[in-house]
C-alpha cells in the first residue's frame, strides 16, 4: 500500500526516483507525484500511473540529485492531482511523502487553522508537514529535530521522508507501523518502502524500526535516533536478491509467472526442511523454541485475507496430524476483542508481506499477554520476522502480483512440514503414514506441473464462463478453505461476485441464487466425502448450475455429471489444497484477462496493507 522512493548523492535523482516508483507500482495506488531539489523545490503530481506523471512532468524541470517520489492509495481525501503526494508546508519550504495514517490529524489541523495555517488539501499527510513546519518555525530547529518533536504529537502509523529546501545536502525519515528500508551506496542513499527498488544500486540496507528517525546526508554520514531523542547503532543487513526476479521475463504478467514458478518455489519452502528418502523433517523455527511449541495449549493463527485461508488450511493439518486444538482468527477482529491468550498459546502469524498493520497489531496484543509469537512470512527482514520470537521464511521470492499465488502455497507447503513434523513428534501419527506424507509432499512440485500442461483446457473453461456476473466456489474438508481462496481469486482480478462455501452449507442459503447462468466450481478430490461431494453436484445440476468440477484423474462419477471437468493428480488428502488451487489461480487468471482487466494490478486493492 503506497510506495516512498528517494535519493541523495550524485547521480540524476529524477531517473532513479521514477523507476523505483515502477517497480513499487505493485503494491497498489491511484496517483503518484515527485520532487528534485536543485535550489528550488519543483513538486509535481498526478492522479493515475506513473506514466501519466512521466509524460507530466516530461517537459518540466527535473535536473537535481535529490529527489523523492510516492505513489498514493487514497485514505484521507479522493484521488486527486492536489492530495496526491508530495505534501508541502504553506510556504513552500518543506516536502513530505507519507505511508499510514495519522488518526489524530484533525485535532492538530484544527489547532493550526487557528494560528493561521491554511490548507489545500484533503489528507492528514498535509497536516503532518504543517505541524512539522509550525515547529520548526517556533524554535529555529534543524529539519530532523523539527520531524522528532512534530512526531511526539501524532498519533497513529506512518513511514516518511521530509526533505527541506533550505538544507539542500540531507534527507530525514521516519517510521511507526509501515515500512521503510535505506540502502547505502557509494556516496548515496537510498530511501523506500521495500528493497525492490534498490537492488538495482545496491545490497546494503538498513531496516528502520518503528519509531526511529534516520538523516542521510551528502557527506556520506547515517544517523539514527529514536524519537525520544536516543542515538541507535544502523545494523547493515546483506539482501542477496537478484534483478531478474523482480522482472516478468517472457510471461505477459506477474501473476502469470508467478503461477507458473510454484513447482520451484513449493521445492524452494521444502529444501533442507525434509527428506523422504531418509525419512526426516525438520523446522528451525520450531527448533528454536521446541518446548513452548510441542507442549502449547493451542495454537491461534493470526492472518488476513489470502494469509487467512492458508491459516483455515493449517487447522485442518495441525488438528488431524498434531492433535493440537488451532483457533484462525482474522487478524483486524483478534485485535479489537479482548481474546483469552496467555503464555500457554502460540500464536501464528501468516503474512507474505510481514507488514500487514492488523496482524501486527494483534501480535502486539499476543506479546503483551506472554504468548509465543511465531511468524510464517516471505519477506527477509520484515516487521513481523523482526518482532517474533520464532519463525520460518516461505522463501517464495518476491511476489508481485497483487493477487497471491505462489505466496499462498509457500505458506501452506510451510505449514504443512510444521504437522508433520508435530504429529511425528507427539506421536499423534505412525512412522508408515509419517514416511508416506513425506513421500507424496515431495512428489508435489512434480504434480503441479502436470496440472500447469492443463492450461489451454483451463483457458477454453475460461472462456465459456467469463461473462458470468456471480460464480459459487464449494469445497468440503481440506478443500472447504480453497473454495475460499478460489473465490477470492476470482473477486480479486476479475471483478465477478464469488463466493465460497462447504459444500454442505449450499443447501442453507446459496442454493436459491443457482440458475443456468451461475457457475459452481466444486473441488471434488476429496475421498473421504466423495459421495456427499457427488450429491452436491447432482443438487446444483437439477436446478441447471453450470458444473466446473476439479476431480481426481480417472474420475468418473462426477465426470458424467460436470458440464466442464479438471482432472490433477491424486495425492494424500491432507496435501491435496497445493493442488487444487492451482486450477482455480489459473482459472481466475484466463477470465480476468478476458475481461480486460489488470490482473497485476486490480482496482482499489494493495498488495501490503499497511493501514487499518
Amino acid at each position: 500500500m503506497c510506495g516512498i522512493v528517494a535519493y541523495i548523492g550524485k547521480k540524476e535523482a529524477f531517473p532513479i526516483v521514477m523507476k523505483g516508483l515502477q517497480r513499487l507500482e505493485y503494491r497498489g495506488y491511484d496517483s503518484a507525484g515527485v520532487a528534485i531539489l536543485n535550489g528550488d523545490l519543483n513538486v509535481y503530481k498526478k492522479k493515475g500511473k506513473v506514466k501519466d506523471l512521466l509524460q507530466f512532468a516530461k517537459d518540466k524541470k527535473v535536473n537535481g540529485s535529490l529527489g523523492m517520489g510516492h505513489t498514493r492509495w487514497a485514505t484521507h481525501g479522493k484521488p486527486n492531482d492536489v492530495n496526491a503526494h508530495p505534501q508541502q508546508s504553506g510556504d513552500g519550504r518543506l516536502a513530505l511523502i507519507h505511508n499510514g495514517i495519522i488518526e489524530n490529524y484533525a485535532s492538530i489541523k484544527e489547532a493550526l487553522i487557528k494560528i493561521g495555517h491554511t490548507f489545500e488539501s484533503e489528507t492528514d499527510t498535509e497536516v503532518l508537514v504543517h505541524l512539522i513546519d509550525e515547529v520548526q518555525r517556533q524554535d529555529n530547529l534543524p529539519i530532523e529535530e523539527a520531524v522528532r518533536v512534530a512526531l511526539t504529537k501524532v498519533i497513529g502509523a506512518y513511514a516518511i521522508v521530509v526533505i527541506d529546501k533550505k538544507d539542500p545536502n540531507k534527507i530525514v525519515a521516519a517510521r511507526k507501523g509501515s515500512p521503510l528500508v535505506i540502502g547505502l551506496g557509494e556516496d548515496e542513499f537510498f530511501m523506500a518502502s521495500d528493497a525492490t527498488p534498490l537492488i538495482e544500486y545496491t545490497q546494503k540496507v538498513v531496516y528502520l524500526n518503528d519509531e526511529e528517525i534516520a538523516v542521510v546526508n551528502r557527506s556520506g554520514d547515517l544517523q539514527i535516533k529514536t524519537i525520544d531523542n536516543k542515538i541507535q547503532s544502523p545494523f547493515i543487513e546483506e539482501l542477496n536478491l537478484k534483478l531478474e526476479r523482480f522482472e516478468k521475463g517472457d510471461f505477459d504478467s506477474f501473476m502469470l509467472k508467478e503461477i507458473y514458478e510454484q513447482p520451484k518455489t513449493i521445492a524452494d519452502c521444502m529444501r533442507g526442511r525434509m527428506s523422504a528418502a531418509e525419512g526426516w523433517v525438520k523446522v528451525g523455527g520450531i527448533e528454536a523454541s521446541y518446548e513452548r511449541i510441542i507442549n502449547a495449549r493451542r495454537f491461534i493463527i493470526a492472518a488476513c485475507g489470502t494469509s487467512w485461508h492458508a491459516g483455515l488450511i493449517a487447522e485442518y493439518l495441525f488438528e488431524e496430524l498434531a492433535r493440537i486444538s488451532v483457533e484462525v482468527e482474522y487478524a483486524s477482529e483478534l485485535r479489537y476483542r479482548n481474546p483469552i491468550i496467555d503464555e500457554n498459546d502460540v500464536i501464528i502469524a501468516l503474512s507474505q508481506s510481514g507488514e500487514t498493520a492488523d496482524t501486527l497489531a494483534a501480535l502486539e496484543l499476543a506479546k503483551n499477554k506472554k504468548a509465543l509469537i511465531y511468524g510464517v512470512v516471505n519477506v527477509v527482514g520484515s516487521s513481523i520476522a523482526r518482532m517474533t520470537d520464532s519463525g520460518s521464511y516461505i522463501h517464495a521470492g518476491p511476489e508481485i502480483g497483487v493477487a497471491s499465488t505462489k505466496a499462498f502455497t509457500g505458506q501452506v507447503t510451510l505449514l504443512t512440514l510444521m504437522a508433520i513434523h508435530l504429529g511425528y513428534a507427539k506421536g499423534t501419527i505412525p512412522r508408515s503414514y509419517y514416511l508416506q506424507l513425506l513421500d507424496e509432499l515431495e512428489n508435489i512440485p512434480k504434480k503441479v506441473e502436470k496440472i500447469l500442461e492443463k492450461n489451454s483446457h483451463i483457458k477454453y473453461i475460461a472462456q465459456e464462463i467469463k461473462d458470468a456476473t456471480n460464480a459459487l466456489y464449494l469445497g468440503r474438508g481440506y478443500n472447504f478453505p480453497v473454495a475460499l481462496e478460489g473465490a477470492l481469486k476470482l473477486k480479486e482480478i476479475s471483478y465477478i461476485h464469488a463466493e465460497g462455501y462447504p459444500a454442505a452449507e449450499m443447501k442453507h442459503g446459496p442454493i436459491a441464487l443457482i440458475d443456468e447462468n451461475m457457475p459452481v466450481i466444486v473441488i471434488a478430490t476429496n475421498k473421504s466425502a466423495y459421495e456427499k461431494i457427488a450429491s452436491n453436484v447432482q443438487e446444483v445440476k437439477a436446478r441447471k448450475g453450470k458444473i466446473i468440477a476439479i476431480v481426481n484423474e480417472g474420475d468418473q462419477e462426477i465426470r458424467k455429471i460436470a458440464d466442464y471437468c479438471i482432472e490433477i493428480p491424486y495425492t494424500d488428502e491432507p496435501l491435496t489444497p497445493l493442488l487444487s488451487v492451482i486450477p482455480l489461480q489459473l482459472l481466475s487468471y484466463h477470465i480476468a484477462i478476458m475481461r480486460d482487466c489488470n490482473v497485476d494490478q486490480p482496482r482499489n486493492l494493495a498488495k501490503s496493507v499497511t493501514v487499518e
